[in-house]
């Protein structure tokens, strides 16, 4: 049998991964930090209660244990849910292997004494004694057996990389000798777990694949979403010398959509002028593209106050919206509201609301875009419109988690359709809950149907994604509220 054909032999036995393999690819991780973690709290919460009870540091009356354990379990079982509550929604259950150790243990220390703070403060305000001693021995006590624990995790993990039992099958892009060059220094780590599936090219000329060559060429650029639902990896790696720079935006835009991670090798005039921030792998900076566009804590606050923010809407504003209600309803015949299918999160429709700003369309008329001066739009509807009071009823559809008070636009399905066949990327916008206001929506001056019009809005979408933040939500939301008050909306 030739080299040829075992080699295809073992590049089929790799792509034919089983659903216990992916199991093992992206639960397995998560379950052992989850593991590391839970011991380190109830082992350091164990030494923290002997010596609160057991020693003479403390002179607090002694639980016996002998007669009921519910004195050290119960406590126990709320403090491990507090811990892991904090460590979740800072991100530390995502693949906390490919960064740093000295990251993760710093990363930890801070939410520990975070945690710590917290606690303090909890218990100062509940019993009269000082906790101070108490507080420094929980802190030293948690971050030694979460650092020894983590580490424990990791060293678990390396070993299970190199057998192979836990693998991110990984598709390489770029010119055959750019691509072998970083293969090549992935093979002498295997504690990394990178399985090379093959190699996308991107040169001009085809280039010849031999039968000793490190990984086999699985086709060119043009056939790259057939390659991804074929050989379906885990990462993809980009060389930095793509001859297709065009297309490197919207393979990054995909694998995004497909929560495949990307790593791009950066060109050296972006390193030397420290316009890329770059991971050291295998003694090759690569750029890690971040497939969350917020922390997780930013993400769990942003929705709280959505919902909050909804609610006091609502309810504050409750009988102006009620007076608005009986004005429209007073002026046309027709529904208080508006109900029209949009294209949210991931793609998914929802029904939005608004208040009826135009007289009811016919069951079987064409839905248009709206354009300055429209007739359709009522007197009062123009009140509505130019002061963005028919938006309120949306913030019932930020509160039950159709939309978030900042993102991009949601627009009906035909039109997503329409512009998705005109730009290739438009879809990204579906990354995020849309928003009733958003970073275009501050800025546009017109609202007319053209692609150039909609390239803009997209670029526009774009930054606000890419820059996601708390504090970026809050100046959207004053720069709103000021042109609100200007008379900013479209009649």
């Amino acid at each position: 049998m030739s080299i040829a054909v075992e080699n295809s032999k073992i590049i089929t036995e790799q792509i034919k991964t089983s659903y216990s393999t992916r199991f093992k690819n992206l639960i397995l991780p998560l379950y052992l930090e989850l593991t590391a973690d839970i011991l380190a709290i109830v082992i350091s919460y164990a030494v923290q209660y002997y010596i609160r009870f057991e020693t003479s540091i403390y002179s607090e009356i002694k639980p016996n244990l002998n007669q009921d354990w519910t004195y050290f379990i119960y406590p126990a079982i709320v403090i491990v849910i507090y811990w892991l509550s904090i460590f979740a929604i800072n991100g530390m259950y995502r693949n906390w292997y490919e960064r740093s150790p000295i990251d993760e243990i710093f990363t930890m220390l801070k939410l520990v004494g975070f945690g710590c703070i917290m606690l303090s403060i909890v218990i100062l305000t509940n019993i009269q004694t000082n906790p101070r001693m108490l507080i420094i021995i929980n802190f030293i006590m948690l971050s030694v057996f979460v650092i020894i624990f983590r580490t424990i995790a990791r060293r678990i993990q390396l070993s299970l990389r190199k057998r192979k039992v836990i693998n991110l099958r990984t598709i390489f892009i770029g010119k055959k000798e750019k691509v072998f060059q970083i293969a090549r220094k992935m093979q002498l780590s295997p504690g990394w777990g990178f399985r090379p599936l093959g190699y996308i090219s991107t040169s001009e000329n085809k280039e010849l694949e031999e039968a000793r060559d490190l990984i086999p060429n699985i086709g060119s650029i043009n056939d790259f979403m057939k390659i991804l639902e074929e050989y379906k990896p885990d990462s993809i790696v980009i060389g930095s010398k793509m001859s297709h720079r065009a297309s490197m935006f919207n393979i990054v835009q995909i694998c995004k959509d497909n929560n495949i991670s990307v790593k791009i090798e950066p060109d050296l005039y972006h390193i030397f002028t420290g316009q890329s921030k770059t991971t050291n792998l295998y003694g090759i900076p690569l750029i890690d593209v971040n497939l969350n566009l917020m922390k997780p804590w930013q993400s769990f606050a942003k929705r709280i106050f959505d919902i909050v923010f909804s609610t006091l809407v609502l309810i504050i504003g409750l009988p102006v919206w009620l007076l608005l209600a009986l004005a429209i309803s007073l002026e046309s015949k027709g529904g208080v509201f508006y109900t029209q299918p949009r294209v949210g999160r991931h793609g998914k429709e929802f029904k939005i609301y608004k208040f009826r700003s135009m007289v009811p369309a016919k069951p079987d008329a064409e839905q248009k875009w709206t354009v300055v001066g429209d007739k359709r739009v009522t007197k009062f509807g123009k009140f509505l419109r130019k002061s963005h009071l028919d938006e309120v009823p949306q913030f019932w559809n930020c509160f039950i988690g159709d939309m978030s008070i900042v993102g991009p636009r949601p627009e009906q399905p035909k039109f997503v359709k329409m512009f998705s066949e005109q730009l290739d990327y438009y879809n990204r916008r579906h990354k995020v809950r849309p928003g009733i206001t958003g970073w275009w929506q501050i800025k546009y001056e017109s609202h007319e149907l053209s692609l150039e019009e909609i390239e803009n809005r997209t670029k526009d979408d774009f930054y606000y994604i890419e820059n996601m933040s708390l504090k970026l939500d809050f100046e959207i939301i004053i720069r709103t509220i000021w042109l609100v008050f200007k008379g900013h909306g479209q009649t």
